[in-house]
């Protein structure tokens, strides 16, 4: 029996986009980014190129090359190689990780494993930005994580090839270059990101018994979330120790507005650090729901609606123009602006990875986001 979803005090319901834009091409939305004045969206095969839009208009500016095969993931980083600049940074199935100068209408630096084309399916920087990592999918019986220093890119600082048994799904720092990674073999790992031998590299590891598609780490970095194919979603503590696990498509609203979950798309964090999730609908909408505590209810706080036809793939909150972004499978970019002051509620690092259906896509950076009332 499908669990009742209650609405919040604030529970408000945003019947259309401000404005809607569209990819040059017919693709998927995949994963979207920010630059001072500037959003970049990744878009999947066969285009795979990162398209930049300005912010103020949603005009699109420039299309930058991406890569070849397929663009697996796209976030913006605040540090890279010793430079202070936000940048962007990409993974491809071609085997490489890219910082993008758009000045140049190309990358300034790539990073690769020796020219290989092992595909790659996420990607980090380190908080001081000098060190980069991507891990890879499953070739054999190795799935890999590749580290290096972007500073000198041509060939991998190190590579961790045991960790994981499948393809790397999730790769995210944490403090002192603790690095989260989670795979679709099951298990979520801490590891120290500056250690050569791999047998000494790991910390602790998880296994949640299903495929890993997302995760990342809660605010103040002392709990870790996570969501899988099967649409579940679970948090750990920060020695991974599970909390919770619960299935996002049990609840549902009927009466006050209308809601049926049918897959996830990013998480947030509620005030009080109360896990939250952004979960979508095969119709094209998406809702915020807050993840109850063990017999607490589930409550609905907000639907954005009449956006997207199918699929929502990625979202982004832009705090400074106070702009919701969302990107579909539908080519579509459409931007909400909240109704009345916001209250405050945290974005968590987000993996946007691929739907069953296409390996695309993956990830983007932490932001801050606000609930509308």
């Amino acid at each position: 029996m499908a669990q009742s979803l209650v609405p919040s005090a604030q529970f408000s319901t945003h019947p259309a986009p401000s404005s809607t834009t569209r990819l040059p091409t017919d693709a998927y939305v995949l994963a979207l980014a920010a630059l001072p004045g500037h959003y970049a969206a990744a878009s999947s095969s066969p285009s795979n190129t990162i398209e930049i839009y300005d912010k103020t208009s949603m005009r699109h500016i420039q299309s930058l090359p991406g890569h070849d095969t397929a663009t697996s993931s796209l976030k913006s980083v605040d540090a890279i190689a010793g430079f202070a600049r936000q940048s962007l940074i990409s993974s491809g199935h071609d085997g490489s990780v890219k910082v993008w100068d758009d000045r140049s209408n190309s990358h300034s630096i790539k990073m690769t494993n020796l020219g290989k084309h092992i595909p790659l399916l996420c990607c980090d920087v380190s908080h001081d930005g000098l060190t980069v990592v991507a891990g890879s999918d499953l070739q054999g019986d190795d799935a890999s994580i590749f580290f290096w220093d972007p500073r000198q890119p041509a060939t991998p600082l190190r590579t961790h090839a045991s960790t994981h048994s499948d393809d790397i799904t999730v790769l995210h720092f944490g403090p002192e270059n603790t690095l989260l990674s989670a795979s679709s073999d099951g298990l979520i790992s801490l590891s120290n990101g500056n250690e050569d031998d791999e047998d000494e590299a790991v910390v602790t590891v998880a296994n949640w018994g299903c495929s890993v598609a997302q995760a990342g780490w809660m605010p103040g970095y002392q709990r870790i979330w996570a969501a899988s194919d099967m649409e579940t979603f679970g948090t750990w503590t920060s020695n991974l120790d599970l909390l919770q696990s619960v299935d996002i498509r049990g609840p549902s609203l009927h009466g006050n507005g209308t809601w049926v979950t049918d897959y996830f798309v990013s998480s947030a964090n509620l005030p009080g650090n109360q896990p939250a999730i952004f979960a979508g609908s095969n119709e094209g909408d998406f809702a915020l729901l807050s993840i109850p505590d063990s017999g607490s209810p589930w409550y609905i706080h907000n639907i954005w609606s009449h956006g997207h036809v199918g699929v929502v793939r990625s979202l982004l909150w832009d705090k400074e123009n106070g702009v919701l972004i969302s990107g579909g499978e539908d080519s579509k970019i459409n931007t909400w602006l909240p109704s009345t002051e916001p209250e405050d509620v945290e974005m968590m690092q987000v993996d946007s990875p691929p739907r069953k259906r296409d390996m695309d896509w993956d990830d983007d950076r932490e932001v801050r986001l606000h609930i509308w009332q």
